[in-house]
């Protein structure tokens, strides 16, 4: 019987490991907004800005969500320009059409028409190989909620070092 037939005991060819994929967290939108809201939306993309979000080196912390004609557009997000790209980079801060059910945008829509209230993205994910942004419909806060914010957190940090004791 020849060695070479495949059986169970043949050794397995071995699977790559699924390249890592980034997340990027908006940091700031913590400390300066009051999350109300939180959803999810995905993102139209060229192929040379998918490629630049996997390298991980974009920036959301300025971006925000607006409605315009019915639909809800990302703003002010940085996508560098992918070095191999040439001549199919796209313009790094080109506004983005997000993708979100038409009732989710209409309900929207209302809330953001409320005085002080803003769309801002919180984290950019890969779900399934998908791009996918989190979006919070958000409050700014005021100079006494982040002190008061900072003082919760510090009382929070002491309790559990106490606890550790």
């Amino acid at each position: 019987m020849p060695a070479h037939k495949s059986s169970p005991t043949a050794v397995a060819v071995a699977k790559r490991p699924p390249a890592p994929t980034p997340t990027i967290e908006n940091r700031r939108a913590r400390f300066e907004y009051e999350w109300l809201e939180q959803f999810e939306a995905g993102i139209v993309l060229t192929g040379t800005e998918i490629k630049s979000i996997r390298t991980g080196q974009i920036s959301i912390g300025e971006a925000y969500a607006r409605i315009r004609d019915g639909e809800l557009w990302l703003l002010s997000m940085y996508v560098p320009p992918y070095k191999e790209g040439s001549f199919s980079n796209v313009d790094p801060n080109r506004p983005r059409k997000l993708l979100v059910h038409k009732k989710d945008i209409d309900r929207l829509s209302g809330r953001v028409s409320e005085k002080g209230l803003t769309l801002i993205p919180v984290r950019l994910y890969f779900k399934r190989g998908i791009v996918k942004i989190s979006i919070a419909l958000a409050r700014g806060k005021k100079t006494w909620d982040k002190r008061r914010d900072e003082k919760d957190r510090d009382v929070a940090r002491e309790l559990a070092r106490a606890v550790r004791r």
